[in-house]
């Protein structure tokens, strides 16, 4: 059976998921996908993560500023393991580090990153010396010890001073995701204040070691790291996608840029999640506002791109999707359903709609292990 944990959003977030939910399938009749309900009674889970040998998951309670861990329990139940602890206003991502020991939360409220610690059972470590290396971004170098109370951190520097959103407004520093690299080290992204952030994990906490700074108002949202060791980040605001690359000294800098596709309407559409086929030959985002599916090609030794086809998404605001044994699954924010789309092997291009199943606001999918 194909089954998967949804994430959504709850009535606190304009929803109106119950929890994390359950959908399910036959495996050879990915058509018969259907929603089995809530396991949990959790407020507005809209991002999930697996803890790499155990089986708990963590979730996001966006509207609750905090993150959860719950523990399988059977075959299809979630039960939580411990309670809520506290990370940042509108936490929106959470990545689990490979070896487990801890996750990173990234807040789109506040800014902050957040290092919160992951015990042997797979619970959340909630004690303030052990729990979270807070920021609200770091100035460059800035150690950030997890015996630090939150909030002490210095504020995030926007490497644009005095200027304004497209709305006038202010700018903001919007934490948005967390991947992490082969080396070792943590990538996030700050929509609001256009930069990749490189961080090295200690003992004490997290170190800043470099930022990428990419053009005003591109908005970066979340990453792919590819098996050719590049990072391809999509931008929510300019409909790009950026290649990074890091140098002999490890220092990370943009090596491409290419829009995600090319009939793509900046201030219409807003991509929202990028992913990458297995073999790493094709990559995709969703455009929010004209909800579609835009398809990209992976270039040479993985450091440029080339948009190949845009398709329908099959839903209204397409908030999430992932490549499933050749297929992609869309998660349709305000059209409370998903779609299943099938994808060309030969070309990557996406191929039509296969099935759609209504699911109370879906934000997130996260294969059941």
């Amino acid at each position: 059976m194909t089954r998967f944990w949804l994430g959504g959003y709850g009535s606190a977030m304009e929803g109106s998921a119950d929890g994390i939910g359950l959908l399910a399938g036959d495996a050879d009749r990915q058509t018969a996908l259907e929603y089995r309900g809530a396991v949990t009674q959790t407020p507005s889970p809209s991002w999930l993560a697996q803890h790499p040998t155990l089986d708990v998951v963590y979730a996001a309670l966006e509207g609750d500023a905090a993150v959860q861990a719950f523990s399988r329990s059977g075959e299809s139940a979630l039960r939580p393991l411990g309670e809520p602890v506290e990370a940042g206003e509108n936490v929106c991502h959470v990545a689990v580090s490979p070896s487990g020991g801890y996750l990173v939360a990234s807040c789109y409220g506040d800014g902050r990153v957040v290092r919160i610690g992951i015990a042997p059972d797979g619970g959340l470590v909630a004690d303030a010396a052990n729990r979270a290396a807070e920021l609200r971004g770091a100035l460059l170098g800035e150690t950030l010890e997890t015996s630090a109370p939150a909030g002490v951190a210095a504020a995030a520097s926007d490497p644009y001073p005095g200027e304004h959103t497209a709305s006038g407004d202010e700018r903001e520093s919007h934490a948005h995701s967390a991947v992490f690299l082969a080396d070792g080290r943590i990538a996030t992204t700050d929509l609001g204040f256009d930069l990749v952030r490189i961080w090295r994990p200690t003992a004490g906490g997290l170190i800043l070691d470099h930022e990428i700074v990419l053009p005003l108002g591109t908005g970066p949202r979340h990453m792919v790291a590819h098996p050719s060791g590049h990072l391809h980040v999509v931008t929510e605001y300019s409909c790009e996608v950026f290649t990074l690359a890091a140098g002999r000294d490890g220092t990370w800098a943009v090596v491409s840029a290419v829009l995600s596709s090319p009939i793509a309407e900046v201030g219409v559409d807003f991509p929202a999640e990028l992913v990458r086929s297995r073999d790493g030959q094709f990559l995709y985002t969703a455009l929010r506002g004209s909800n579609t599916i835009a398809a990209l090609r992976v270039r040479g030794g993985g450091e440029s791109l080339e948009s190949i086809a845009l398709a329908d998404s099959g839903v209204d605001w397409p908030r999430h999707h992932l490549v499933h044994e050749g297929k992609l699954l869309v998660a349709g924010q305000r059209s409370d359903s998903i779609a299943l789309l099938d994808l060309d092997e030969r070309t990557g291009a996406p191929l039509g709609i296969r099935h759609t199943a209504q699911v109370p606001t879906p934000t997130h999918f996260l294969p059941v292990r």
